[in-house]
């Protein structure tokens, strides 16, 4: 009887430890289950969270390219986001963490609509002044277009000017002349007989021209083609130059004048043949030429 009681108590001891294990087993296997179920959210969270890292990333990329020069903030902000990808891959998922993480994505969000609205401004502002400055350089432009006009009309005008106010001669004559004991001049065709050659010319009368002391050179060739008096020369600063005989000396009020000098033979006796007689102006501008001959 004792041996029977014994057994029943045994049965009742394994059934309440075969309850015991089943609980186990089971509450084992659904702490199993929670935890993959955890590792599976977590780890979908983690891909979420780099995702949006992933966006904003791409976001600051396309800022950059769609920036006319390089922003330094854009450029830093990108570099920082990527650091963050890197230590969400690498880190081990748990709520806590990843909850900070999620956290951090929201505030980079809202630094990336406050530096985009910065980018935004500055490219109006760009836009802005490269409209000012295109319209400054049109306006530039159209102004030395302008003064270019003016400096083609006040040259042609100081050219129109220069040539109207110079002087032109009317009449010119050249005579060989000898001197009588009278000291009356008369005119001859003989070399012998020639003490002198008078030179005359008239100025014609000229309004615009300049009032005033006025030099003219008077270059006398002989037969053999030598200047006269050959030494005195006269040259103009960046401009001709011209061996000269004698240089006269007159005022003109801008009315015609009537001009005479006298040259000699600096050698003593004229020689026969051809001469040639040039007057210049002050500008050393060729004004007129006369030739004539000794007997």
């Amino acid at each position: 009887m004792a041996e029977e009681k014994n057994n029943n108590g045994l049965k009742v001891l394994a059934g309440i430890l075969g309850v015991i294990l089943l609980g186990t087993i089971i509450y084992t296997v659904s702490l199993y289950q929670e935890k993959v179920k955890n590792e599976a959210v977590l780890t979908q969270e983690k891909e979420l969270v780099v995702e949006d890292l992933n966006s904003l990333k791409s976001e600051y990329d396309k800022a950059i390219l769609e920036s006319n020069a390089t922003n330094e903030e854009l450029v830093a902000a990108r570099d920082n986001i990527a650091k963050y990808i890197d230590s969400v891959k690498a880190m081990k998922a748990d709520l806590s963490t990843l909850s900070r993480y999620r956290r951090q994505v929201n505030v980079l969000k809202a630094e990336r609509e406050q530096l985009l609205r910065q980018v935004d401004s500055l490219k109006e502002s760009n836009s802005m002044i490269a409209m000012q400055r295109d319209s400054t350089f049109a306006e530039l432009e159209k102004q030395t277009v302008f003064n270019d006009s003016l400096v083609v009309q006040n040259t042609q005008l100081a050219d129109a000017v220069a040539r109207g106010s110079a002087l032109s001669l009317t009449k010119f004559t050249v005579d060989a002349v000898r001197e009588r004991s009278s000291g009356k001049l008369v005119s001859t065709s003989r070399a012998g007989r020639t003490d002198r050659l008078k030179i005359c010319f008239t100025v014609a009368d000229n309004v615009i021209a300049e009032a005033g002391d006025r030099e003219f050179y008077i270059e006398v060739l002989d037969p053999q083609g030598n200047v006269m008096g050959a030494g005195n020369t006269k040259s103009l600063e960046d401009g001709p130059t011209i061996t000269f005989t004698k240089a006269t000396n007159f005022y003109y009020e801008n009315n015609d004048l009537d001009v005479c000098d006298y040259v000699s033979t600096y050698s003593g006796a004229f020689a026969e043949g051809k001469y040639m007689v040039n007057v210049y102006d002050d500008r050393l501008t060729l004004m007129g030429t006369n030739e004539f001959e000794l007997k």
